[in-house]
């Protein structure tokens, strides 16, 4: 039997933010709850609950990985464009949508011997695509 909860997660603006180890935890807490083989070798879905923030699997051992990450979408999808339309949520909402649709808000992330199987250098990342501090719900579902 399946087993999944709610992860939510504060963030202070636009950016990635490393959330590995909260995302972890959750899944040790749920995997008590499941039986021995999906607890070992089952699969993890991240689901995000919103239209305007992303996740990412990144690199997480240089900090200049990310900033260059950061501005590159940003450079890609720029606020202020007079070509948007959907402006009544102020200037940063459409390039948000825009960049959520160009990455992901579900990812898949195996088990091996009850641990997420990330690379050595490979962190999870939520990708805030608005400027203003938000709360933002993570679906963690492990099966």
């Amino acid at each position: 039997m399946p087993a999944n909860k709610i992860l939510r997660i504060e963030v202070p603006g636009q950016g990635l933010h490393e959330i590995t180890a909260p995302v972890r935890e959750l899944v040790q807490e749920l995997a008590s709850s499941v039986p021995r083989d999906v607890a070992t070798g089952g699969l993890v879905t991240l689901f995000l609950r919103h239209t305007s923030a992303s996740l990412l699997i990144q690199e997480n051992a240089d900090a200049s990985a990310r900033r260059d990450l950061e501005r590159w979408i940003a450079r890609l999808v720029p606020e202020g464009d007079a070509l948007y339309t959907h402006t009544t949520e102020g200037p940063d909402d459409m390039p948000a949508h825009i960049r959520a649709a160009l990455t992901a808000t579900q990812l898949s992330i195996p088990l091996l011997d009850g641990a997420l199987a990330l690379g050595i250098w490979q962190g999870i990342y939520l990708f805030e695509h608005r400027r203003g501090r938000s709360q933002r719900q993570l679906v963690v579902h492990l099966g």
